[in-house]
């Protein structure tokens, strides 16, 4: 099978987490012996902000040899030749951050004659919290929408926004998400994400900073987009901020910290139930104890309680990291169950599965889906 992805960048993950489950899912799809050519606008701010990282350089040399089949394409928007790109596609995924100009041509493209089945990839609450941004996305011709969530994939099929919508969580890439030696813990929690349009910033406070405080642990956050108030909030509550963490090196800073915490943004919160984004399922995949705050699994894909501790509220959260920072045994039972869990149900592998299997129910041949033998990748 011949591949195309239209991402914002797989190059760069600063601010931008899809890069993580994309790059597992090329890589997946190429070491299957398809062949999978990925495009990424010059202009992607998520790339531009990782060179203005006083070690982004480094990072992408570094990259290399975490994704060694990863080659991306950068293109200019204004002289992109999408009649030979798409010369003899058999799938087209085309990613939420892609500009809806390009959204447009490639149904149209679709539209015209093309014989490659088109899906578009939705990763974004926008929805919900912005409709008005949603119409502008044209994807009438499109065969379908993948949708990171089952609520967002039944708002697609309700208000008609695509032929057809099918939910496609995103998950761990087990290749470079996987649990290091726990013989370095240097401090009792790290917190990975980011800051930025005021989403979490109440659920910060109660979640994270007020408890750390009240409790005495030792901290670090990585993430970037953080205004003033927020980094003198962290240093208030004795919280040591580390700047960006590209994702090739969560692994180690899991690694090096007892437990760690979600803490979803208020639309994943509220409006988009069961959509735990890709943070949860990496921390798991990392072997890493995990406490989040309120979030509703709706669609079951793990076990609160067993894969996960939930706190409801701040005193709880209090509560269950006093308890795992003291019994290592009991962090150790949840790290277990929840790799296990991530290993079984959660991993790009099973992604692309589950992306074959709609790509047949779109009338794709099995034998370009799961052809025998791996072909020279070019990604």
């Amino acid at each position: 099978m011949r591949v195309i992805l239209f991402c914002h960048s797989l190059l760069s993950d600063w601010n931008h987490g899809n890069a993580h489950f994309l790059r597992g899912v090329v890589t997946e799809l190429s070491a299957r012996g398809h062949t999978v050519r990925v495009l990424e606008p010059t202009d992607a701010g998520s790339f531009q902000h990782l060179l203005e990282e006083p070690h982004g350089l480094a990072v992408l040399d570094e990259l290399r040899a975490y994704y060694p089949r990863l080659r991306p394409e950068r293109y200019a928007p204004d002289a992109l030749d999408l009649e030979a790109v798409l010369d003899g596609a058999d799938l087209v995924l085309v990613h939420d951050w892609t500009s809806p100009e390009l959204v447009r041509r490639l149904g149209e493209h679709r539209r015209d004659g093309g014989r490659f089945r088109l899906l578009f990839h939705d990763t974004h609450h926008r929805a919900v919290s912005a409709p008005d941004e949603q119409a502008r996305y044209d994807l009438s011709q499109y065969d379908g929408v993948l949708a990171f969530g089952t609520v967002l994939r039944d708002l697609y099929r309700k208000r008609g926004w695509a032929k057809r919508a099918w939910t496609w969580h995103e998950a761990a890439d087990v290749r470079v998400f996987h649990p290091h030696p726990r013989n370095r813990e240097v401090r009792d929690l790290v917190w990975i994400g980011n800051g930025g349009d005021d989403e979490r910033t109440k659920a910060l406070h109660e979640f994270l900073l007020e408890p750390v405080h009240m409790l005495g642990l030792t901290a670090r956050v990585h993430g970037v987009r953080y205004p003033a108030p927020a980094l003198r909030a962290f240093l208030d509550a004795g919280i040591e901020y580390a700047g960006w963490l590209p994702s090739h090196r969560a692994p180690l800073a899991y690694s090096q910290a007892r437990v760690t915490v979600h803490i979803p943004r208020r639309p994943y919160a509220t409006l988009l139930p069961g959509i735990p984004t890709h943070r949860p399922f990496e921390a798991l995949a990392c072997g890493i104890p995990l406490v989040s705050a309120p979030w509703e699994d709706v669609e079951g894909l793990f076990t609160p309680g067993r894969d996960f501790l939930v706190a409801r509220d701040g005193a709880q959260m209090r509560r269950h990291l006093s308890a795992l920072v003291a019994d290592a045994d009991m962090r150790h039972a949840f790290a277990e169950a929840g790799l296990r869990t991530v290993l079984s149900r959660h991993t790009c592998a099973h992604r692309v599965e589950e992306l074959l299997g709609i790509c047949q129910s779109l009338g794709m041949s099995g034998d370009v889906l799961h052809p025998s033998s791996p072909e020279r990748v070019h990604a």
